[in-house]
């Protein structure tokens, strides 16, 4: 029988597909806010994938040769507008509470890592084609967002991908994926929250940072 953990990353390189096809969450070099130029969830999501593809591009072929290539470009242009400490304190739910304060330092960090790693091993062969952008259904001035995808799979089937953002001092995160109506936060809860209940938090805290260990030396953020 499949793992959750399995599954939920055939689920997130599917993630990564949409993600890399739209460009989205994040700008290539982050710019300071302006209240004059601040942009809608949706309207970030648009104006970037120009950015986002145009590095990929550049990038692809050493990419193809070596999956590793795509970790500092997840880095740098996809996770900073991924909000993985809030996401982090979502997944670890009351363990969050129990947890001291190194704990959360060094679960966020490895959380983060994890990230990178599993979006840039799934980057290589994402293109613009597979995804289509929804209409934006809801108020672009209210604190959360829903911004809604259909991708194309291999198989031609298409399915919807949601993103939950909302707003920070620092502009629109995105904080959870929604996969055919499953949540990422919600699967990472169930499977981090057995694994902590059975082997305790700092042996999960371990075996995140070392799963994390190919990931970019730079990639502690959060």
């Amino acid at each position: 029988m499949m793992s959750i953990r399995s599954a939920l990353t055939q689920r997130l390189t599917i993630v990564v597909a949409s993600v890399m096809a739209v460009g989205c969450l994040v700008l290539s070099v982050p710019v300071p806010a302006r209240a004059d130029s601040v942009q809608g969830p949706q309207e970030l999501m648009d104006s970037v994938s120009k950015q986002m593809f145009s590095a990929l591009d550049a990038n692809r072929a050493a990419i193809k040769k070596d999956a590793e290539k795509a970790y500092p470009l997840v880095d740098a242009i996809l996770l900073p507008h991924f909000d993985a400490a809030y996401t982090a304190r979502l997944v670890l739910a009351t363990h969050w509470t129990a947890a001291t304060a190194e704990q959360r330092t060094r679960f966020v960090a490895a959380f983060y890592r994890s990230l990178v790693r599993l979006y840039g091993s799934a980057i290589a062969g994402f293109t613009a084609d597979r995804l289509t952008l929804l209409p934006f259904r809801g108020d672009a001035n209210a604190m959360e967002a829903t911004v809604r995808t259909l991708v194309r799979r291999d198989s031609g089937a298409t399915i919807p991908v949601d993103y939950r953002l909302h707003k920070t001092s620092s502009g629109w995160m995105a904080y959870d994926v929604i996969i055919e109506g499953i949540s990422y936060v919600k699967n990472y809860r169930t499977d981090l929250g057995g694994e902590i209940e059975a082997k305790g938090l700092d042996e999960v805290i371990a075996r995140l940072e070392k799963d994390g260990l190919s990931a970019p030396p730079g990639a502690t953020k959060n």
